[in-house]
């Protein structure tokens, strides 16, 4: 589960259904991106990414089987991170009349 599968969701959408308790924070550099994970076995199942701040980036490995019904993977240039954020923009955005 260590391997991050992203899945990027609006806030909105995102909801945590336990654990909140045992989450511990950590921040770095901008202090934007917030790191959270589970303080008891370390596992990072999701964050606030400093590319999507308005939205969530849930680690795909770490949702029970069933939860999501379809994901497709896109490739994600690390050499080009701006052009590649920006090809994924949307995705932390809540779809218009929804």
């Amino acid at each position: 589960m260590t391997g991050f599968l992203h899945l990027i969701v609006p806030a909105a959408r995102f909801r945590l259904v336990s654990g909140t308790d045992d989450l511990v924070e950590y921040t770095f550099n901008t202090g934007t991106a917030r790191h959270l994970f589970c303080g008891h076995c370390g596992i990072k199942s999701f964050y606030v990414p400093r590319s999507h701040p308005d939205g969530f980036d849930i680690n795909a490995r770490c949702l029970d089987e069933g939860t999501v019904t379809q994901m497709s993977v896109a490739l994600f240039d690390d050499n080009d991170r701006d052009a590649a954020t920006a090809a994924v923009a949307y995705l932390s955005v809540e779809p218009e009349g929804e």
